[in-house]
Order: C-alpha cells, then structure tokens, then sequence
C-alpha cells in the first residue's frame, strides 16, 4: 500500500478516520492524500454561485487540509486535494486518478442530509471505489 485517500471535512467522523489513516500510512510507510470536497451542490440556488461563495467554500476547505496536513506525524509524506462538486463521485474520481490503493473514510460527514445507516457518500464509495475502502465508525 502506497497511497492512502483521506477525505476530511473537520466533522468528528471524519477525525476518527484521519486518525486511523495516520496509524496505517505510518506502520505502512505510505502516502497520505487530504482530499477535501467543497459539495456546492448544497449551496447551490438556481445553479448560481456568486465567486464571493466559491472562496468562501475553497477558503474552508483549505482550512481544514492545513489542519491535516498539521496533525500528519513528522516522516508521513502528505498531499492535499481541493475539488469542488458532489462528495461522493468525487472522491471516487480522485481516488482513481491519483493511484490511492486505500481510501479511509468516516461513515458520516458534515453533510445536510444524513444517510440512514452508513452515510450516502461513504455507501457510494464503497459500492463503487476501484480501490479498497475502510469506513470508520
């Protein structure tokens, strides 16, 4: 394993998973990528956003990847990943495109709508991530 995707939203969900990526990419050796997805689709009013909005999202993002890129051990090589659009497909997308052999992620993020057992983003990843997906509780 040499690449693991860690998407973060600053949600507490999505802490515990950074902390079980770190404990991998640590005993591992291998990368970790902080992907956070600016979801403007729950922003979104009649398709519109005002460029003022977008740096709003893009600023946060940005906020929380610094955190992670922080909190990553000293010796765990880091990546961070700001993509802007739907969570779920993205992360798929962005696993893809950037080799992670690993994706581990919490089973519920910050989103407006809650899934009914697993969250609806992590359901989707699973079912559909071409790499292995560790889901945290």
């Amino acid at each position: 394993m040499k690449k693991i995707l860690v998407p973060v939203d600053g949600s507490e969900s999505s802490g515990r998973a950074f902390e079980k990526a770190v404990e991998l990419a640590a005993a591992l050796k291998a990368k970790l990528a902080f992907l956070y997805v600016a979801n403007v689709n729950q922003l979104a009013v009649n398709s519109c956003l005002s460029a003022e909005l977008l740096e709003a999202v893009n600023k946060a993002g940005d906020i929380v990847l610094t955190h992670a890129e922080e909190n990553a051990p000293e010796g765990v090589e880091t990546e961070r990943i700001l993509e802007t659009g739907s969570p779920a497909p993205t992360i798929v997308d962005v696993a893809e495109d950037c080799g992670a052999d690993l994706i581990v992620m919490g089973s519920r993020g910050l989103g407006l709508v809650k899934g009914v057992l697993l969250g609806s983003v992590s359901q989707y990843v699973v079912e559909n991530a071409k790499c292995a997906v560790m889901v945290v509780k």
